[in-house]
């Protein structure tokens, strides 16, 4: 776990230098789940709360994050990730630090995309994330992830 989380941080501070001004974290990968943190200060608007483009793109960070390591272990580490479409919502103030969250998908929707990407070198999957700020999931983003290979 702390080596790949070690790696995903590198691949993050090397390919998405914003991760280095928000200050993301990568704290945990375990069951198939992506944990990062990401703290108020350097994320900080002029309310004294988290800036919302700054939860969006640790959001959005998680998903990629999450779809990375996941095709790392199908050998496809190099595939392309981007991101096609996002809705979020922000029902709870942020005023502290705070985990984003992105669960996997269920089973069905993994092996669905799995074997397209397989049998195409590209695929779409929906995955869903969440900030946690004081035990509350003050954000929710549902994003559309596209992998592509050259």
């Amino acid at each position: 776990m702390v080596k790949t989380c070690d790696y995903l941080q590198s691949v993050l501070n090397e390919q998405i230098p914003i991760t280095q001004a928000l200050q993301v974290k990568v704290l945990d990968w375990k069951n198939n789940q992506l944990t990062l943190s990401m703290p108020l200060q350097p994320n900080i608007n002029h309310m004294s709360s988290a800036f919302g483009g700054s939860l969006y793109c640790g959001a959005v960070l998680a998903g990629w994050g999450w779809m990375h390591l996941r095709l790392k272990e199908l050998g496809a580490e190099n595939a392309h990730i981007v991101i096609q479409d996002g809705q979020i919502s922000y029902p709870y103030p942020v005023l502290g630090d705070v985990f984003i969250e992105c669960p996997p998908p269920s089973e069905a929707e993994w092996d669905k995309f799995e074997r397209i990407f397989k049998r195409r070198s590209k695929g779409r999957l929906s995955l869903s994330t969440s900030v946690i700020y004081d035990g509350k999931e003050a954000v929710v983003f549902n994003g559309q992830f596209v992998v592509y290979c050259d």
